[in-house]
């Protein structure tokens, strides 16, 4: 299988993409290898985290043969998405439509989950060529919002990048949306006591909702 086709595959069979946004690299990347043992395929490593290409080369060095797809997040300009390309990143994702970003990823076949919002902005990610819109940001409108858009735009991949929790997951699928992004209730669950198995027992919980959502 084309690799941009196994990456694409690896996220729609999970549903699911974890974003790892934190203070620290040493942080970021216990958190990602607990989320890996609890489940997840698809994790994000964001670039407002110091030192985070170096994280998603070793993570990739060490998950990448095994079916997990370490991408890179908050990809600002054409530079940086090569930058981590070169890393070994699986996919992109920016916050905004960024035509750059998804030219270069499309350029070495790298899937991109590029941010939008309001009806316009959706529909130009998609017709600038990226594989998933990534709705952002989602506390203000929520999942009525959500339902909103998809009325008309059922055909678009969305996937809602904030807000989702084990409590309303399937309420995010019910309103249609192709997969979700979840953030703090994985990557912070071991900040009570330092206990990084939360990680991975919360990683187990979330997935075991989105699979309970989409039968």
């Amino acid at each position: 299988m084309y690799k941009k086709l196994r990456t694409l595959q690896t996220i729609n069979e999970l549903g699911a993409v974890l974003i790892v946004r934190l203070e620290n690299a040493e942080v970021a990347e216990r958190v990602a290898e607990a989320a890996i043992a609890g489940g997840f395929r698809a994790i994000e490593i964001t670039l407002s985290i110091p030192g985070a290409v170096e994280v998603i080369r070793r993570l990739s060095a060490r998950h990448g043969a095994n079916g997990v797809a370490i991408g890179a997040g908050t990809v600002l300009d054409e530079h940086s998405a090569y930058e981590c390309i070169r890393a070994g990143a699986e996919f992109l994702v920016s916050p905004q439509l960024n035509p750059a970003m998804i030219r270069t990823a499309n350029r070495y076949q790298i899937p991109t989950i590029s941010g939008a919002y309001t009806p316009t902005e959706l529909v130009n990610s998609a017709e600038a060529g990226a594989d998933i819109l990534k709705l952002f940001p989602t506390e203000a409108g929520g999942i009525p919002y959500a339902k909103s858009v998809l009325a008309p735009l059922a055909h678009l991949p969305i996937m809602p990048a904030g807000g989702v929790t084990v409590q309303n997951v399937g309420e995010w699928f019910a309103a249609g949306v192709a997969g979700v992004a979840v953030g703090s209730y994985v990557t912070k669950a071991w900040q009570p006591d330092g206990d990084f198995t939360r990680v991975t027992k919360a990683a187990e919980e979330f997935l075991s909702a989105v699979a309970e959502a989409r039968r």
